[in-house]
């Protein structure tokens, strides 16, 4: 076994801090090259906020669970439903893939940003910003962003020619930060106005800084999808009427704790205040969709639909919420956000793009969100770096009704600095165990889900026998471990010449000497 896989004594598999270096600077993708000569079709990306596989009418929910879902089912109709798509365990990591095509320790982001630390997206990241706005398109961004405030980490330094959203280095739970340090008098006045100097609503354009908006305090928080999505909504009319293909990037809040709903959804849905907001994300993807209608570009624009991560529920299942818990849910798969089991990383996803994407369709093919940046790369005649490994794949025929497979066989888990599971076909292998802490009301999953040792050997669990990963099949199927130590070997190459910036930690620190 590698010296980088051993486990240590505290039995954690460690990851080789190197990277990949090529000769060329920039690579042109070929696939899909013909679909880019016709025409720039707009792309409009919408990210749903910790909404588990589970959650939404297409997969079993939706109406089933108390929220129907309309607009979002008639969107599944019009396009292709992913079955396999596959994501990072949590906000930061998963957002940092999907901007960069490639796993998010590559860029020191594998867990979610603390301020304070030195993570942060590097300057020199590629984004998919960057490759749109080089292959001409208006970039913007609305929502959350998660990858750091720092000047060269902003979306606008990285190819977004506007952005408005909550502060980008905090989440929406930012709007209640206010409040629970006034709760327990934790801070004095000084260190308190520092943090509502960075509570706020902010703004900025390409290569300028932010500027505050407002203050976002949970009034703010309730109303924020409705003045995002007005936005998105606003940009695409400004670029159509310009002559500019666009790129909408609208990380909303649907999903995410608190789960405030606006005064229209409040007490909508029978399960409270996750499936008000369930409900008016349905609302608000409708709007997106009617706008391009409007503008008459519905069928010159490619929609993606997507959840960042699995749901949140036992972690934080009353915080904010008016005493009804957070209740996403994550299907037939077992866990949720922040850990590395398939119902954190397994998650909702739909494409649409009339006459190119087959309508009512569903695809099998394991497509991890780092694809996304390579696929649509190909489809726009956008250029992909060559300087990096890319761990994204080109899923064009997936997309079209080319491919029932795709061209993707393997996924890593990283949390943190370590190397946590590894997904090989229908195989998910675990280098560390995870599990549930605690016991009765304080037993907590997810972001708080215990790490323990393993006795020498990985565990194995079969996700098409076992959905929920019951069964350790290790010693039924040994065979498994090689194909999926080959994919870890792969990455492990890959890094041998581009060193990984430091992975984030805040629970391992140097002593004195």
């Amino acid at each position: 076994m590698p010296k980088s896989l051993r486990f240590t004594a505290n039995g954690f598999a460690r990851i080789s801090a190197a990277g990949a270096l090529f000769a060329a600077a920039f690579a042109v993708p070929t696939a899909a090259s013909a679909l880019a000569a016709q025409t720039k079709p707009n792309v409009v990306l919408i990210l749903a906020d910790n909404v588990g596989y589970g959650d939404l009418g297409p997969y079993g929910g939706g109406e089933l669970r108390g929220f129907p879902t309309p607009r979002i089912d008639a969107l599944a109709r019009e396009g292709l439903r992913l079955t396999q798509y596959l994501v990072e365990p949590s906000c930061t990591p998963s957002r940092a893939a999907l901007m960069t095509g490639q796993y998010s320790i590559r860029n020191g982001l594998s867990l979610v940003l603390v301020p304070g630390t030195a993570n942060t997206l590097p300057g020199d990241a590629f984004t998919m910003g960057d490759m749109f706005h080089a292959a001409g398109y208006a970039t913007a961004i609305f929502g959350k962003w998660h990858l750091g405030r720092d000047p060269q980490s902003l979306p606008t330094a990285h190819g977004f020619d506007e952005f408005y959203g909550i502060p980008p280095h905090w989440s929406w739970d930012s709007a209640t930060y206010l409040d629970t340090i006034r709760l327990t008098h934790s801070y004095a006045p000084a260190p308190e106005a520092a943090v509502a100097a960075e509570t706020k609503i902010v703004e900025a354009t390409a290569g300028g800084p932010l500027r505050d908006v407002k203050p976002y305090t949970p009034e703010v928080r309730a109303g924020i999808d409705d003045e995002l999505t007005a936005r998105a909504i606003d940009f695409m009319k400004r670029s159509h009427v310009a002559g500019r293909p666009f790129f909408v990037y609208l990380p909303f809040s649907m999903g995410h704790y608190p789960n405030l709903p606006s005064k229209a959804f409040a007490g909508k849905s029978r399960i409270g205040d996750y499936g008000d907001k369930m409900m008016e994300g349905d609302f608000h993807v409708g709007q997106a969709l009617d706008a391009l209608k409007g503008l008459g570009v519905e069928d010159d624009t490619i929609v993606v639909f997507a959840s960042d991560n699995g749901p949140q529920g036992m972690t934080v299942r009353e915080l904010g919420n008016s005493g009804t818990p957070d209740t996403g849910f994550s299907g037939p798969f077992r866990g949720e956000l922040g850990d590395a089991s398939e119902g954190s990383i397994r998650t909702f996803a739909f494409i649409r793009w009339p006459g190119h994407v087959p309508p009512d369709t569903t695809s099998y093919a394991m497509f991890s969100e780092m694809d996304f940046l390579p696929t649509l790369a190909a489809i726009v005649g956008g250029r992909m770096p060559a300087d990096r490994p890319i761990d994204g794949v080109d899923q064009t025929d997936v997309l079209l009704g080319k491919s029932a497979l795709g061209r993707r066989e393997s996924l890593l888990t990283f949390i943190g600095p370590d190397l946590v599971a590894v997904r090989w076909k229908p195989w998910r292998v675990y280098y560390r165990d995870i599990h549930a802490t605690g016991e009765g009301a304080q037993r907590l999953g997810g972001l708080e889900s215990a790490s323990g040792e393993m006795n020498g050997y990985p565990k194995i669990f079969n996700i098409e026998m076992d959905p929920g990963e019951q069964l350790n099949v290790a010693f039924l199927f040994p065979w498994v471990l090689q194909p999926a130590l080959e994919a870890v070997l792969e990455y492990e190459r890959s890094v041998k010449a581009r060193p990984n910036p430091p992975a984030p930690n805040v629970t391992r620190f140097r002593g004195g000497g």
